[in-house]
């Protein structure tokens, strides 16, 4: 199929595939779209970055078929559609990937959003918290700030830029504390990397929100904010979008991390045996280290007074402000560790940008 994209071949999977071999066939083939087709080649369903968050998020796990979350009837045009008729279509419906189907309902090709247009700018900041000391880094951080380790030939924090610039992100701001000098005349005012780059310095550590504080000029539109040492393939205007669905004052990235316990429990009621669980798996949603924020929650915070953002959270909801949850199922990797680096580099030094799930 001609002006198509050419990868919707590789996004073709059985109903019958686990949610985990879908979000590896999302981030393979990174066209956040997978196609549920059966033996005929027949669309069935389709599943999007979405679709796999509302399921993460009402408890469907990573073994469960994708035919659980998968939507029945996504929005198709019909092989031979004009591209202007097709633009207009995946306009007024807001949606980034369209599936082309012939007169038996098969797929035959897939509009993608990107191919029509570049990615357009936005009024949004993020806000990059770079002043940690990064003592488990040690001695790599001894002389070099955490966020300027080198991986794959440039620091970390040049590819958070990177990535959230070729979104559409213009300007950015650095909160900085230990050796900031170092990062400071690396990015200077961000024209070197096609962007605007402003600085914070806290004259102690605030935390991982007190910072937020000093910001000045306050944003006026909803932000981001990531910790300057997590690589992650994340949409970050995807974050924002999710915090305005939900009308949300702050929304947290989190992952699904899993535990199995090395012993079989023993299931009990007072002292009586009920049952066993050979090496049970625990589940939990952890910290992604990435978040969205709505101006007013600034009002919330003192300023250059300690805070967490887990305390941020509790005060959001305390003042009766909605804090939602995002589920991750992209490719992260907190950079807290020398083994967590190493992976880094071994990942993207092989020509990929993605970066893999920290054990």
């Amino acid at each position: 199929m001609t002006g198509t994209d050419s990868r919707w071949r590789r996004a073709l999977i059985s109903p019958e595939a686990t949610l985990a071999e879908a979000i590896e066939n999302i981030n393979t083939v990174a066209i956040k779209l997978a196609l549920c087709v059966d033996a005929e080649g027949r669309l069935i369903g389709s599943v999007t970055d979405g679709d796999l968050r509302r399921g993460l998020l009402r408890g469907v796990t990573m073994q469960d078929p994708v035919r659980e979350i998968a939507n029945p009837n996504p929005l198709v045009v019909p092989e031979g559609a004009d591209r202007d008729m097709v633009r207009a279509i995946m306009q007024v419906n807001k949606v980034l990937q369209v599936p082309v189907v012939d007169a038996a309902g098969c797929v035959v090709g897939l509009h993608l959003w990107d191919a029509f247009d570049a990615v357009p700018s936005h009024d949004h900041t993020m806000v990059i918290m770079a002043g940690g000391k990064g003592t488990r880094l040690r001695p790599h951080t001894e002389n070099c700030p955490k966020p300027m380790l080198p991986v794959a030939g440039k620091p970390m924090l040049q590819h958070i830029i990177e990535r959230a610039k070729s979104q559409g992100f213009g300007r950015f701001v650095l909160s900085l504390n230990y050796l900031g000098r170092m990062i400071r005349d690396h990015f200077g005012d961000g024209s070197a990397y096609g962007a605007t780059i402003a600085y914070v310095e806290e004259n102690e550590p605030l935390g991982t929100a007190g910072a937020l504080s000093l910001l000045q000029p306050r944003p006026e539109s909803a932000f981001v904010v990531t910790n300057g040492d997590v690589l992650t393939d994340i949409d970050y205007r995807e974050l924002i979008e999710f915090r305005e669905r939900h009308n949300a004052h702050g929304v947290m990235a989190v992952r699904i991390y899993e535990w199995t316990n090395p012993y079989g429990v023993v299931q009990m009621e007072g002292v009586n045996i009920i049952g066993f669980a050979e090496k049970p798996v625990s589940r939990s949603h952890i910290n992604a280290g990435v978040y969205a924020f709505s101006p007013a929650v600034l009002d919330h915070l003192v300023r250059n007074r300690h805070c967490d953002m887990p305390t941020l959270f509790d005060r959001l909801r305390e003042a009766k402000h909605r804090t939602v949850a995002y589920p991750m199922h992209e490719p992260w990797l907190d950079v807290g560790r020398p083994d967590d680096l190493e992976r880094a580099n071994a990942t993207l030094g092989a020509g990929t940008d993605d970066a893999e799930d920290r054990e």
